[in-house]
């Protein structure tokens, strides 16, 4: 008696949902064949939860909300409560997808940032996607060393990078930035690192309000 072998296949969906703010710059769509740069923003541990108008307290949400005429597309998700961005990658992956395919992006012009927790996952979602960003600019921010960290910022070697962090922050060492800026450096990268005097762990109004950030940042390309 022949025995067939049988091979069963069944397909897995996994779910990934995060809410986000978005912003449209004025002039969005008019010309449907202009392509806009976009900023990913990450929150941090305060803002976390269910209600996204949260998120509109620090950063870029709270910066496009007092200008409105603010010449990029931003994207603000949201962090569940119970959760930090490092465990949100894969669905930081899919917003990408869907922010890229759904709106009028300039692919060689998206840029990620972050403060705080917001700042560890921007290091975290770059080295993960070098290949994805014109520039970054983490906040007061770092890497874990379980994730192969500080070695692991070469990967961003070929990106523009500007670091801040405040010299006095006492809930995220200015070390956990200088380390990751030392390994840049080393590697050959193009890293700035700004580090205010007398400035604890909120760095990130000065620096969002940085005159030179903005032109700086749409000034990179990937290519």
């Amino acid at each position: 008696m022949t025995q067939r072998a049988q091979t069963l296949s069944e397909t897995i969906t996994k779910t990934l949902w995060l809410q986000y703010l978005l912003h449209l710059p004025p002039g969005y769509g008019d010309d449907p064949q202009r392509r806009w740069p976009v900023i990913l923003f990450l929150h941090g541990s305060g803002q976390r939860g269910d209600d996204v108008e949260q998120v509109k307290k620090h950063g870029m949400p709270k910066l496009v909300e007092q200008q409105p005429d603010f010449p990029a597309i931003v994207v603000s998700p949201q962090c569940p409560l119970e959760s930090n961005w490092i465990w949100q990658l894969e669905a930081l992956d899919a917003l990408f997808d869907e922010i890229t395919t759904s709106y009028a992006v300039d692919s060689d012009r998206i840029y990620l940032t972050g403060l705080s927790m917001g700042g560890y996952g921007t290091w975290h979602f770059a080295v993960r996607h070098p290949e994805r960003f014109a520039a970054v600019v983490p906040i007061c921010g770092g890497g874990d060393w379980y994730a192969g960290f500080p070695e692991k910022a070469c990967a961003l070697k070929d990106v523009p990078l500007w670091v801040f962090h405040g010299a006095n922050d006492e809930v995220v060492l200015p070390s956990e930035s200088q380390d990751l800026v030392d390994a840049l450096q080393a590697c050959g990268g193009n890293v700035r690192f700004t580090l205010y005097p007398e400035v604890g762990h909120n760095s990130w109004d000065l620096a969002y309000a940085e005159p030179e950030l903005f032109p700086w940042l749409f000034a990179q390309t990937r290519r």
